[in-house]
């Protein structure tokens, strides 16, 4: 069977995430939704999403397919139920549609000619930005059940302080050092070939990617993931970074997430709880304006390649676009739009040309290509969001 991942009418809520990925390629918990997919069903999948992002996500249709709302995680019994569908059924959660079959000489889906099946069980959806962080340890454990079913983990190293032992799995060459591993709240996840360097304290839920490190000291709070490629210092509570991004040095981040090839400087901290205790409100890319979170705590959402200076401070509810630059004395605006470069003083557009060339440089000292496909990419974002820019 063949397995295509859709993005569906999330996606605009989900930017500046989805401008450089489908939805299918956001990181919760452990994997990616993809990721999750994929290791349930046995299959590889592709995606339908916008058709700038086509040429590095391409999809792939066959005679038969079934096709997979992206913003559902799966479990064992959805994978199940997705798998057995045939000709002119689809699965639906509410008013929602999860997944639906499909044939390639089908020209038109119409969901009132289909047997329509409810599944009735719980499922977890990704509809918004700060549902990365907020669901994050739910998603966590789901992967870590997943992960680890039927393994057995490496020996927790001499010297650590571990609680609850049980809810700790750590991968093939990964290392930990005379730290403070706490999984009763939590399972903690250490990914192959990652570190955490001696004195850092990590409160599950908690998961570290394959090749990322915690830096010396580091003071971690549950439920957090840090992808693949990453390091970390200082404290972070709740948040998610998505892969390739640094947050090196002291300095907080809470109830945040941060795409790939991010950035922060050392001692930058975001606010994630405001002075009135109101709720929070983020920038709405679709409505173009400020929306309610109808949460209390919500800090920091990075787009890809964004980065800022040291003793960067965010307000509550910051949101940063793709491949800003941020630097300078004083709290930046809390909505600062993609390709911006300045600060509190003021915004000029970060030039693409040196966007290229700082990504580049990047990304070389992970072994990786800017590709002419990524550039085109990038180039589509910033003529897209121009007119968010003030010059």
């Amino acid at each position: 069977m063949n397995y295509i991942l859709f993005d569906s009418d999330v996606r605009s809520s989900l930017l500046p995430f989805t401008y450089t990925r489908p939805v299918a390629d956001i990181r919760i918990g452990i994997l990616t939704i993809r990721e999750k997919w994929e290791k349930f069903l046995g299959f590889t999948t592709t995606s339908i999403t916008e058709e700038y992002l086509e040429n590095k996500y391409p999809m792939v249709e066959l005679d038969k397919n079934i096709l997979i709302n992206a913003s559902f995680l799966p479990t064992k019994n959805l994978a199940k139920q997705v798998s057995n569908l045939t000709y002119n059924q689809a699965i639906f959660k509410g008013e929602q549609v999860i997944a639906f079959f499909t044939s390639d000489t089908q020209e038109h889906v119409d969901f009132d000619s289909y047997e329509q099946v409810e599944f009735k069980e719980e499922v977890l959806q990704i509809k918004n930005t700060w549902d990365i962080f907020s669901l994050n340890d739910k998603a966590i454990q789901a992967d870590f059940d997943l992960l680890t079913e039927g393994r057995t983990s490496q020996p927790i190293p001499v010297g650590v302080h571990a609680i609850q032992e049980e809810n700790i799995f750590i991968e093939q060459g990964a290392t930990v050092s005379y730290s403070s591993l706490n999984a009763s709240k939590g399972p903690i996840y250490i990914g192959k070939d990652s570190e955490i360097m001696e004195g850092s304290l990590v409160r599950g839920p908690f998961a570290l990617g394959e090749c990322s490190i915690l830096k010396m000291g580091a003071k971690v709070y549950g439920a957090t993931t840090v992808g693949p490629f990453c390091k970390v210092g200082g404290e972070v509570n709740n948040s998610v970074l998505f892969g390739y991004s640094s947050k090196g040095h002291e300095g907080f981040l809470g109830n945040s997430v941060l795409g790939e090839w991010c950035n922060i400087g050392a001692d930058s901290n975001t606010s994630n709880l405001k002075n009135n205790y109101a709720e929070v409100k983020l920038w709405n890319y679709q409505e173009e304006r400020f929306t309610n979170t109808g949460l209390q705590f919500c800090g920091l959402m990075m787009g890809d390649h964004s980065k800022c200076a040291i003793n960067t401070m965010f307000n509550t509810g910051t949101v940063i676009g793709v491949s800003a630059n941020i630097f300078g004395s004083g709290f930046p605006r809390n909505f600062v739009s993609s390709f911006s470069w300045g600060g509190a003083a003021g915004f000029t557009t970060y030039q693409i040309k040196k966007v290229f060339e700082v990504a580049k440089v990047v990304m070389k000292r992970r072994g990786i290509e800017l590709t002419e496909t990524d550039m085109k990419i990038l180039h589509y974002v910033f003529d897209e969001t121009s007119k968010n820019r003030t010059s």
